[in-house]
């Protein structure tokens, strides 16, 4: 008998999950996801994401055998993995989540989507996310993000039928498909049973300081909700979370009004990035205004970018933001964005190279929040404000006691607080006598700031102007600006 193939993607749950609750009610399913080489060789891919992408499938089997059901996983590309499962068992139908993804992935879809018309399968594609699809106006979006927060959750099937002598592959980890080992030793499990622990804990009781710790690298680690790796890979569903605020805030607690509004906005916001590449796939690999190509593809340096990667720029904040990442795929908003500010301005990269390097180290990668956000802190949607950010000052706001900058930039341990943010400023006697020589033991800054910024400010005021800039800008506001704010 035909099966219904449920493929997952970035859904990687059994709770309110519409294609498996609707595909279980009409019979034997194939709950399918495949390892496609195209995905985890691609340049934004890292095996991290797998790691977390393979608790995820154990959480997922494990359920889905209390229902009755089993995981199968595939090694191959798509949607040749689908025509040797239609010539094993026979697929009757197909049924996904749609994802917003790269041109990879975005390829990808387009391919099985022609696969199943010409076979006469019905592929039954569900939103989530907020997303929508072919949106026809921008004015459209807040409404019906809202709409499709405010629904019941999706209950799970009572049973998931699985087709007889089915092999059922295995889960696999990076080395058995030729990718070298994760070394992320600070990186977020995965799973639904993750998920729902740190959200508890976060509407609890974390959750409460939100507002006042989401600047900072440090407080952020337990105050933000750190949601986000589930978030992008869907082992919680964005409309399971606004239920939650929904939850918590009608128990009428003063004190969680405003933490849970700024909560609220955030999923919103995330939801009005993702839209923006659902919208315009190719600003992945092109400037959203066109009057900004060509300003800084010239003039890549190399040693620049590798010294920014490596975490070695000779900026204490910068370089612990990046080592951070390196060791658990995580840091707050603020200081992602000022990764890419400094990268984008006081090094004049261009965005996309750097993009790939934190897609890599973001364990919570989301190509459609990803690259939205990193072209806005380049300066290159050119609809918003230019924020070039002092590394020097974020220290003084955000870690004037160098907790965090000395946990990830340990041979600045010895150096006085009042020289932490710049400690190529420290007095060569002092450098000697605590033995952090700059140069030496840490690097000196490779670029001075006061004159990148100058630099900067410039050429990008200088981009601005003009009527092809302002055409643009009109264009990129009208396809991508929000419209307005509407609470929980």
């Amino acid at each position: 008998m035909p099966a219904q193939v449920v493929w997952l993607k970035r859904d990687l749950r059994v709770n309110d999950h519409r294609p498996l609750r609707d595909a279980a009610a009409r019979g034997p399913c194939i709950c399918l996801y495949v390892y496609e080489p195209e995905v985890y060789a691609a340049e934004d891919f890292d095996p991290a994401h797998l790691v977390f992408i393979n608790a995820c499938l154990a959480d997922v089997d494990a359920s889905l055998r209390r229902l009755g059901g089993r995981l199968t996983t595939r090694v191959g590309r798509m949607p040749e993995v689908l025509g040797d499962l239609d010539r094993e068992v026979g697929v009757a139908g197909l049924w996904s989540h749609q994802e917003t993804g790269g041109a990879v992935t975005y390829a990808r879809d387009r391919r099985v989507a022609a696969w199943a018309r010409a076979r006469g399968i019905a592929w039954r594609e569900a939103s989530q996310d907020g997303v929508v699809r072919r949106l026809r106006s921008r004015d459209e979006w807040a409404g019906r993000w809202a709409a499709s927060m405010a629904g019941p959750e999706v209950p799970m099937p009572r049973r998931v039928a699985t087709p007889g002598g089915l092999d059922h592959g295995a889960i696999l980890p990076p080395e058995a498909l030729g990718l070298p080992p994760s070394r992320r030793p600070e990186a977020q499990p995965g799973g639904e049973a993750a998920a729902r622990r740190i959200l508890g804990s976060f509407l609890d009781h974390r959750g409460l300081d939100y507002p006042r710790t989401v600047s900072s690298p440090s407080a952020a680690r337990r105050g933000c909700s750190r949601l986000s790796p589930h978030l992008a890979w869907g082992s919680v569903s964005t409309a399971q979370v606004a239920r939650a605020i929904r939850a918590r805030r009608a128990e009428g607690d003063p004190r969680w009004e405003r933490p849970l509004h700024a909560f609220h906005d955030r999923l919103r916001w995330r939801g009005h990035f993702m839209q923006k590449l659902e919208s315009e796939p190719a600003i992945e690999h092109r400037n959203f205004s066109r009057a900004y190509d060509g300003l800084r593809e010239p003039e890549f340096s190399r040693p620049h970018y590798d010294a920014w990667a490596a975490g070695q720029t000779g900026y204490p904040m910068v370089d612990a933001c990046m080592r951070c990442l390196h060791a658990g795929g995580w840091v707050n908003f603020r200081m992602r964005a000022m990764l890419m500010s400094f990268a984008s301005y006081h090094l004049w990269l261009h965005w996309r190279p750097t993009s790939l390097h934190l897609a890599r180290n973001f364990l919570d990668y989301e190509p459609g929040i990803h690259y939205p956000q990193s072209q806005m802190q380049s300066g290159t949607t050119g609809i918003n404000t230019l924020r070039i950010y002092s590394p020097a000052k974020q220290v003084l706001d955000h870690d004037p006691q160098g907790i965090f900058i000395r946990r990830y930039v340990p041979e600045l341990e010895p150096v006085p607080d009042e020289f932490l943010a710049e400690p190529h400023t420290m007095p060569r006697l002092l450098q000697k006598l605590i033995g952090v020589e700059i140069g030496r033991d840490y690097p000196a800054p490779i670029v001075d700031h006061a004159a990148a910024y100058k630099r900067a400010r410039s050429r990008m005021d200088a981009a601005a102007t003009g009527p092809e800039a302002k055409s643009e800008a009109a264009r990129v506001l009208h396809r991508h600006g929000g419209r307005g704010r509407r609470r929980a």
